[in-house]
């Protein structure tokens, strides 16, 4: 089995259920949340399986699905959901923060170093912009989950934090390709 489309069944295919749920229960957020939580169990069992591990992005995002999603249904409240990308993002830019407190180097550096050879110049400036990235990420959600309709949150979720990131991914090329360490 090609690992790359198992990657992205697994990645995604949670999502794909969480949205085709949606929409065909009439937008009710927490009939939708069962079948995505149980599908992101399914999905990492199914990873765990194949490769023997599940790895910590995907392990971690599961849990926090699966908390998150649990307090909205047992709650009836929808803010517990709308605030999972809020926490999860605070989180990440509270790592990449203090992480290098605890490691002497950027936590960027511990994650990417085998795959990107930067000076540690260049390790610094990519670790408190993803830092901050992750920080205005959490204010957006904040900001739109508070002022706009659960139909849109759900939409901006999807279709709006994923085309942001990946847009912010291609602008620190140009820092990658500046620091770059030419072996």
């Amino acid at each position: 089995m090609n690992k790359s489309f198992v990657k992205f069944v697994t990645d995604f295919g949670p999502l794909a259920v969480f949205l085709y749920i949606y929409y065909s229960s009439g937008k009710d957020i927490k009939i939708a949340l069962v079948p995505f939580i149980i599908a992101t169990i399914v999905a990492l069992a199914f990873v765990w399986f194949l490769e023997k591990r599940v790895p910590m992005v995907p392990l971690v995002g599961g849990v926090l699905i699966t908390l998150f999603g649990g307090l909205t249904i047992y709650f009836d409240n929808p803010i517990f959901i709308y605030m999972k990308p809020t926490i999860v993002n605070i989180l990440f830019g509270l790592a990449l923060l203090f992480g290098k407190h605890f490691t002497n180097e950027p936590i960027l550096k511990k994650i990417l170093g085998n795959t990107l050879n930067l000076t540690e110049e260049g390790w610094k400036i990519l670790n408190n912009r993803w830092m901050y990235f992750f920080f205005f990420l959490a204010l957006l959600n904040e900001i739109v989950h508070r002022t706009q309709t659960e139909e849109f949150w759900v939409n901006f979720k999807v279709w709006g934090l994923l085309p942001i990131t990946f847009v912010f991914t291609a602008f620190q090329i140009g820092l990658i390709t500046k620091y770059k360490i030419n072996e």
